[in-house]
């Protein structure tokens, strides 16, 4: 018998190629120009002396070395980041999944409450951020005269290093309507014959959460989280919005609004690359940042994805 394949054989392999080719063909162009292309010029940036006017010079590591070592910057961004990561994404998954729970309990008006949980996230950001900033302004907002009324201490919120993360939390807990209605569609299409099966078998509440619910959930749980860490490293709209308002710094043209008021602490990765690259003109610092940026993503969703499978190993 032949080793080799005939030229009909062999045409037809070529065709059925370029057949698979021609199909995958919208992926790959756009794979190579907004992933690709943009990822390598990224590198090759990231070792070059780059100003947007003059050609690019090479500089070997000497980007790497300044954001890591001289750029006073990098490390409170890094720390101010992980955090709204770790703290916010979480409790913005236990607030979602909370408010699902609660709204598919409820027989009456859940289209009312369903609508009213929803619509916060549709405010624009800008206008969101700007009107939390004037409802916790220190001085004027409302929520610190309730406080002060009822006897309660009134934190500076925006205004105080301590408290401006806590409260970019707040507005984004206040958004949480996404991942509530995600929630709710998963809490609903839970069979109802294992709840059953769970009260037959005398299993309180709390048990039939923990052993129903959550099994059956569980994939929605780790979309929220992987999607939540995702946009949480892209997090730079509110945090440099909010700094703005409470700064009062009026920004107009020829200015420059260094990030991060008050003391850093609202200060992001991707404020980073806006700063460094658009304003201070250093587009291989910048795209060093980007890069750091993307080894967290990928290094956090990993992590995520291989607790996810040995969770399910486990359970099985």
């Amino acid at each position: 018998m032949s080793t080799t394949a005939s030229p009909a054989l062999r045409a037809k392999r070529r065709r059925a190629a370029l057949r698979t080719t021609a199909f995958l063909s919208p992926w790959l162009i756009g794979f190579t120009v907004f992933f690709a292309y943009p990822m390598l010029s990224t590198v090759y940036f990231s070792f070059m002396r780059y100003d947007g006017f003059r050609p690019p010079e090479w500089s070997g590591t000497k980007n790497w070395a300044y954001v890591f070592e001289s750029y006073p910057l990098f490390w409170p961004a890094l720390r101010n980041t992980l955090w709204l990561v770790v703290i916010m994404v979480g409790l913005r998954v236990l607030f979602g999944l909370g408010i699902g729970l609660l709204i598919t309990k409820i027989k009456t008006a859940t289209g009312v409450f369903r609508t009213l949980f929803y619509l916060p996230y549709l405010a624009p950001p800008v206008a969101a951020t700007m009107a939390f900033a004037f409802l916790l302004n220190p001085g004027t907002g409302p929520v610190n005269s309730i406080l002060e009324r009822a006897g309660l201490p009134a934190p500076g919120w925006f205004n105080d290093p301590t408290w401006s993360k806590p409260a970019l939390t707040l507005l984004a807990l206040w958004g949480v309507g996404d991942l509530m209605v995600i929630f709710m569609a998963s809490l609903l299409d839970v069979p109802r014959e294992q709840y059953e099966a769970a009260e037959l078998d005398g299993a309180s509440a709390w048990q039939r959460f923990r052993f129903v619910t959550l099994p059956n959930i569980s994939p929605i749980i780790m979309f929220a989280v992987v999607t939540g860490v995702i946009q949480a490293m892209q997090y730079y709209t509110q945090p440099l919005v909010a700094g703005k308002v409470a700064s009062g710094v009026i920004q107009g043209a020829g200015t420059m609004f260094e990030p991060g008021y008050p003391d850093r602490s609202t200060l992001t990765l991707p404020q980073l690359v806006y700063n460094l690259g658009f304003q201070r003109f250093d587009y291989g610092s910048a795209c060093v940042v980007a890069l750091v940026l993307f080894a967290l993503s990928m290094a956090f969703t990993a992590l995520l994805m291989r607790r996810r499978g040995g969770l399910i190993q486990a359970g099985d």
